[in-house]
């Protein structure tokens, strides 16, 4: 795979349950933990991971009579893309903006700003 591309929330919400899950994961698994509370039936969660692995977020391989998946992108990578996309797309690329925009709309508090401080003030060190 070239390059990450955005998830549609459907297949983001099955991949935020491969991430939890130590591989392999089975379509079972992602019912368990999905499935009910999303109220999709069993072929909506297989279409979405025949999806995936179109995508080259994940793998699969047959074992037995069900299917195994395993991660190919990490939630670090895709999270990392999304967020340099987000961004890029609203921000101007600028994550002055960014915080300003949040500062702005009171959805940062000072004492947020206070810890963002502390983390530039460290990794300059």
């Amino acid at each position: 795979m070239d390059t990450i591309k955005k998830l549609p929330d459907a297949e983001f919400e099955i991949m935020k349950v491969v991430w939890a899950n130590d591989p392999p994961i089975t379509t079972n698994i992602i019912m368990e933990q999905l499935g009910k509370e999303k109220e999709w039936k069993a072929q909506t969660v297989i279409t979405l991971l025949l999806r995936l692995v179109k995508r080259g977020f994940v793998k699969t391989e047959k074992v037995g009579k069900e299917r195994s998946y395993f991660p190919i992108i990490t939630k670090e990578d895709y999270l990392k893309f999304e967020s340099s996309d987000f961004i890029k797309k609203f921000h101007e690329n600028s994550f002055a903006n960014l915080v300003t925009t949040l500062y702005n709309d009171k959805k940062i508090k000072d004492s947020d700003l206070d810890e963002l401080l502390k983390w530039i003030m460290e990794k300059r060190d």
